[in-house]
């Protein structure tokens, strides 16, 4: 945790100090600061970081206009923070390249634990397999890389959205429900109502199929959930 960098986006005082007290007790001591877009841009573009997190409400700009900014500049997690709670804002920020999204007020702890499950996967350590390099037809992703090619071309994916596809490539033609995929990707306990792997499916789906309205790759089998056909299938979906 030394050696992981990691940046708070927050335009409230009061949040900085007590999101950056609790990681520095959890020994992540590399962290900055900033309570404005502007300076957000401006340390994104000078460092590299581990974990971004990002205010929704910020003095001159939204974090929701400035994410896809950021993720320009970088693959790594970015949490967004928010007081608002409603699945249209939850869906504005992953559609927008957040990997994740943290409800004020919330339980620091809860917050380190997912930062740091969070850094185990954006670090490669999900996968146990030794294989570096998973090829299917057109479609190549490269774990020591950590980059997707797709006929050649590199495919940019967010943090969260690379590990779904990383997953499915290292278990093809098998099926997962919804809850599965959650707890095995996202390491925590599936509650029912996340729409967040309904969410992640459709910007993969966006990336990697030639007609994401109609999936050929990341195919839905009706009532029970996603798999992945590398042959680009024959198979019923939807």
């Amino acid at each position: 945790m030394q050696e992981t960098r990691l940046l708070i986006v927050d335009d409230e005082q009061a949040i900085l100090h007590m999101l950056t007290t609790i990681l520095k007790r959890e020994e992540f001591i590399h962290i900055d600061t900033a309570s404005n877009a502007k300076d957000a841009l401006l340390f994104c573009q000078s460092k590299r970081y581990d974990l971004i997190f990002l205010d929704v409400m910020l003095p001159d700009r939204s974090g929701f206009e400035i994410c896809p900014l950021i993720r320009e500049r970088t693959d790594a997690p970015i949490f967004f923070l928010t007081a608002r709670s409603t699945d249209l804002d939850k869906l504005s920020g992953f559609a927008l390249g957040a990997d994740d999204y943290i409800t004020k007020p919330f339980n620091p702890l809860e917050v380190v634990a997912r930062v740091k499950a969070h850094l185990r996967r954006h670090s490669g350590k999900i996968s146990k397999s030794s294989q570096s390099v998973y090829q299917y037809g057109n479609i190549q992703v490269n774990t020591l890389s950590g980059e997707v090619y797709i006929k050649g071309k590199t495919v940019a994916l967010t943090a969260q959205v690379y590990q779904l596809f990383l997953f499915f490539c290292q278990h093809p033609n098998q099926l997962f429900s919804k809850s599965q995929l959650y707890e095995k990707v996202w390491g925590e306990e599936f509650l029912g109502e996340d729409n967040t792997v309904m969410v992640h499916i459709r910007k993969l789906r966006e990336k990697i199929e030639n007609d994401p309205s109609k999936p050929l790759y990341i195919v839905t089998v009706r009532g029970l959930g996603y798999k992945f056909v590398p042959n680009g299938g024959r198979h019923e979906h939807q």
